[in-house]
C-alpha cells in the first residue's frame, strides 16, 4: 500500500496555514522587468550551461548545481538541502524567483539555514522525478517550481511547488527551526517519507497477470469514452493539455476497432487544437497547454517535446483521410522548428519561453488598433477569419488569434473564392510575421536534449512517411547524424544534454529508448541498415546498464549512478510517453525485425507487469495501449527485396498502417525478413504474419489489399 503522511509533523510546526499554487492554475501576472545590465551578485550557477540554471546565476541565493560539491557540504556542515527546480520556459518559476530569490531578506534566510541547489528539470529529469515524487506525497499535488528542502544525505522532509514571499519565509523558518529542535524526529520523518518514495516506484507495477485479455481494449474504449468532451475536443477538464500520445492510440484504436464515435472525437480534437489560440496560428507550432477549455488561451511556452510528437500525431491523421488542415499544421511547424528551434549544427534547442518584456504572451498577442494598422482594407475580412472580437479578447486590451471555421466554410460565407482566401490569408501571415519579428522575443532555451531531439526525428519520419517532403527526410537525418556525432561518447554510451560543444550528463533510459525507437524509424523508411545496427547496438547498453531482469524492467538511472537516494521505475505515459513502454515497443519491433524472440518475450512481460493497472487509468498506459494493440491483432512484417524497393516502400508507407513492421532493401543486406527474397530483375513485396509469408506480389495496391484484407 502506497505511503502518505498523516499529520506530518514538519506541517503541524508551521503555525499559520500555507498558500501554496499549482503551476495549472494560470491567471495573468504582470512582473517586473530584470536589469540585465548591472549585476550586484553572482553565484556558482554561473559557470553552467543549462539556460534554467544562468537565469539564477546572478540571484542574491547562494544557488549551487545539482553536484558532488553541494551534496559533501551540505554533509560536512550537517545544513538542510534547499533544492529548487524548474525549467527556463517555467512562468511561475520565473514569478518566484522576482518575488523571493532575488529578495535580500529571502535569500539572507536560505544562505543562513540551507545549502541552496538549483535544478534544470528538463537535465536532470531523474532528481526531479524523486523530489517530485516527495511533493506529491505530502501536498497531494505538484508542479513547478518544485522547491524541496531535504537532510544532509538528500532524503527529503517536506515541500511545495510556488509559494508567494510571505509564505516561503514563514516555511523555511518553520522548517530550519524544526530541524534544529528536533533532528531525531525529523530523521524518523525522512525515513517513512523515503519509503513512500521508494513504494511509489515499486507499487504500479503488478505483474499479476499472465496474459493480455483481448476483452481489455474494448472495455478500455468504453471507459475512456465518458470523459470525451463532444464540444471542444480533449477530455473534459481545464487546463486541457494536448497529450498526443493519447490520440495516436486512440486513432489506432477506433481504426481497428472501426468505432466511428472514437475517430469522431480524434478528428475533433485535431481540429479544435489547430483552430486554438494554443496553436500559433501565424508562425506555427503549439504552446504548451490551453488552461480553459476551449484550447483558447495557452501557457504560451513551447516545447520541443510537444511538436515533436504532434507532428507524428498530424501526419498519422492525415494518412487516414488527407486532410488538408493537417497538412497545414505540419508544414508550418516543421517552419517553425527550422526557424526558430533549430541549431547551425542541426541540433533542436529545447524550449521558448512563455514570457517576453516580463509579460506571459505579449510576443504572440495583438491589439486591434494595431491590427488595423497593419492590415489596412484588409483588417475588417481578417478579424472574421481569427476572431477579433469577443470571443478572442484576451485581457489588457489584447487579442488572441483563433478560428472558428474551414476556409471553405468561410470563403462561401464571404462571398469569396478559397484560392482568394488563401492567398489573403498568406499575406497576412506575412505581414504579421514580419511585425512580430521587430518585437522582443521570448528567450530561447538552447540546450539541446537527446531524447527531445529524437522524438523530433521520429516526427519527421512519419511526416516524411505521409507527405513523401524529402525536406523532412533530410532535416531528419541530419538531426540523427548530430546526435550520433556529438551526444553518443567515445565509449558508446549516449549523453543526455548538449550545448556550446559540450555534451554532458549521463543518458538516462528515456535518451537511449527515444534513441533506438528514432533509429530504428529511420531503417524502417530509407533501408539504411547503419541505423538499425546503431539501435541494435544502443539496445543492448540498455540491457547491461538498466535492465532489472528479476523484475522484467528498465530503471530511469544507469546501474553506476551514485548520487540519488533511489533508483527510479518510469511506466506512466504523460505528456512524453513513459521510457519503459517505449522501450517495450521497440523490443516488440526489434525482435520482427532481427527475429530475436528474447525481445519479444521481453516486451510481453513488460506489458504483462502493468495489464491490471491500464483499466484504472486509461490516458496514463496510452503507449503501452498501442503494445497491446499490436501483440493482440494483426501485425505484419513487410519485406520489400529488389531495385525498387525504397521508392514502392515509400509508396506503400503513405497509407495508415500502424500495425505493420517494414523492411526493405536493393541488395542483400543480411537481415532475417530480406533472407533468400531477392530475385533478379523483379522487386518483390512479401506480406508475413509470425513467420509465415503470402505469396509475393509486385504492387502497392496488391500488398495493400493483402493486409487489409486480414
Amino acid at each position: 500500500m502506497k505511503w502518505s503522511p498523516k499529520n506530518p509533523i514538519i506541517f503541524e510546526a508551521i503555525k499559520k496555514p500555507l498558500k501554496t499554487f499549482s503551476p495549472t492554475r494560470l491567471f495573468p501576472l504582470r512582473i517586473r522587468k530584470r536589469n540585465m545590465q548591472h549585476h550586484n551578485y553572482t553565484n556558482k550557477l554561473i559557470h553552467e550551461t543549462s539556460p534554467y540554471l544562468l537565469q539564477h546565476a546572478y540571484n542574491p541565493v547562494n544557488w549551487q548545481p545539482w553536484g558532488e560539491n553541494a551534496l559533501n557540504q551540505a554533509k560536512a556542515e550537517n545544513k538542510l538541502m534547499l533544492i529548487s527546480i524548474g525549467y527556463s520556459a517555467c512562468h511561475w518559476c520565473h514569478v518566484m524567483e522576482h518575488e523571493s530569490f532575488e529578495d535580500l531578506e529571502v535569500a539572507k534566510i536560505m544562505n543562513d539555514h540551507f545549502v541552496c541547489i538549483k535544478v534544470d528539470r528538463e537535465e536532470r529529469p531523474d532528481v526531479d522525478h524523486i523530489y517530485m515524487t516527495a511533493v506529491q506525497l505530502l501536498t497531494g499535488h505538484g508542479g513547478w517550481p518544485l522547491n524541496c528542502i531535504a537532510l544532509p544525505d538528500g532524503r527529503p522532509i517536506w515541500g511545495g511547488t510556488y509559494f508567494q514571499k510571505e509564505n516561503w519565509i514563514q516555511a523555511l523558518e518553520a522548517v530550519a527551526k524544526f530541524y534544529a529542535e528536533k533532528p531525531k524526529e525529523t530523521q524518523e520523518y525522512a525515513v517513512k517519507l523515503q519509503q513512500g518514495i521508494v513504494q511509489n516506484s515499486l507499487v504500479p507495477i503488478s505483474g499479476e497477470s499472465t496474459t493480455t485479455d483481448p476483452l481489455l481494449l474494448p472495455s478500455l474504449l468504453k471507459k475512456w469514452q465518458s470523459s470525451f468532451d463532444t464540444n471542444h475536443g480533449g477530455t473534459k477538464s481545464a487546463p486541457k493539455f494536448m497529450l498526443p500520445n493519447n490520440w495516436q492510440f486512440l486513432l489506432q484504436a477506433g481504426h481497428k476497432f472501426q468505432d466511428e464515435k472514437i475517430l469522431n472525437q480524434v478528428k475533433l480534437t485535431l481540429h479544435k487544437m489547430a483552430y486554438g489560440g494554443l496553436y500559433d496560428q501565424l508562425g506555427g507550432g503549439f504552446s504548451r497547454y490551453s488552461t480553459d477549455e476551449i484550447w483558447k488561451v495557452p501557457h504560451f511556452e513551447k516545447m520541443l517535446y510537444d511538436n515533436a510528437q504532434l507532428l507524428q500525431l498530424y501526419a498519422e491523421a492525415y494518412q487516414t483521410d488527407q486532410n488538408p488542415l493537417y497538412k497545414q499544421v505540419v508544414s508550418e511547424t516543421v517552419e517553425f522548428l527550422k526557424r526558430e528551434l533549430l541549431s547551425p549544427e542541426n541540433g533542436f534547442y529545447s524550449a521558448l519561453d512563455a514570457d517576453s518584456e516580463g509579460e506571459e504572451g505579449k510576443f504572440y498577442t495583438w491589439a486591434k488598433l494595431e491590427l488595423e494598422q497593419i492590415l489596412g482594407a484588409d483588417f475588417n475580412l481578417f478579424k472574421e477569419y481569427y476572431n477579433v472580437n469577443s470571443l478572442g479578447f484576451w485581457e489588457h486590451n489584447q487579442y488572441i488569434l483563433i478560428r472558428t471555421d474551414d476556409n471553405h466554410s468561410f470563403a462561401e460565407k464571404q462571398q469569396l473564392s478559397v484560392a482568394d482566401l488563401e492567398t489573403r490569408i498568406q499575406n497576412w501571415k506575412q505581414l504579421l510575421l514580419n511585425e512580430r519579428a521587430k518585437r522582443i522575443r521570448p528567450g530561447l532555451d538552447d540546450k539541446i536534449l537527446t531524447s527531445w531531439n529524437a522524438m523530433t526525428i521520429s516526427g519527421l519520419i512519419s511526416c516524411f512517411k505521409a507527405f513523401g517532403n524529402p525536406e523532412y527526410l533530410e532535416l531528419a537525418l541530419a538531426n540523427a547524424s548530430f546526435l550520433k556525432q556529438k551526444l553518443i561518447g567515445e565509449k558508446g554510451r549516449i549523453f543526455h544534454s548538449y550545448k556550446n560543444n559540450q555534451a554532458k550528463i549521463t543518458g538516462f533510459l528515456e535518451d537511449y529508448a527515444f534513441a533506438i525507437e528514432a533509429f530504428i524509424s529511420i531503417f524502417e523508411s530509407t533501408g539504411q541498415k547503419s541505423w538499425l545496427d546503431e539501435a541494435q547496438r544502443l539496445t543492448k547498453i540498455t540491457f547491461s546498464d538498466f535492465y532489472d531482469e528479476r523484475k522484467s524492467i528498465f530503471y530511469f538511472t544507469a546501474n553506476d549512478q551514485k548520487d540519488l537516494i533511489t533508483r527510479t521505475i518510469e511506466i506512466h505515459d504523460n505528456v512524453i510517453p513513459a521510457s519503459n513502454s517505449v522501450m517495450a515497443k521497440n523490443l516488440f519491433r526489434l525482435s520482427y525485425l532481427l527475429d530475436q524472440p528474447k525481445c519479444l518475450k521481453t516486451a510481453h512481460q513488460m506489458l504483462l507487469l502493468i495489464i491490471t493497472n491500464i483499466s484504472g487509468y486509461p490516458s496514463g498506459y496510452s503507449n503501452w495501449s498501442q503494445l497491446m494493440l499490436n501483440m493482440n491483432g494483426n501485425y505484419f512484417e513487410v519485406a520489400i527485396a529488389g531495385e525498387n524497393a525504397i521508392s514502392l516502400l515509400n509508396e506503400l508507407q503513405k497509407n495508415y498502417l500502424p500495425s505493420v513492421i517494414f523492411c526493405a532493401g536493393t541488395t542483400e543486406i543480411g537481415l532475417p525478413l530480406l533472407q533468400n527474397r531477392y530475385v533478379s530483375g523483379k522487386t518483390l513485396i512479401y506480406i508475413c504474419q509470425d513467420k509465415s509469408c503470402q505469396l509475393p506480389v509486385e504492387t502497392v495496391e496488391e500488398a495493400l489489399a493483402i493486409i487489409r484484407r486480414k
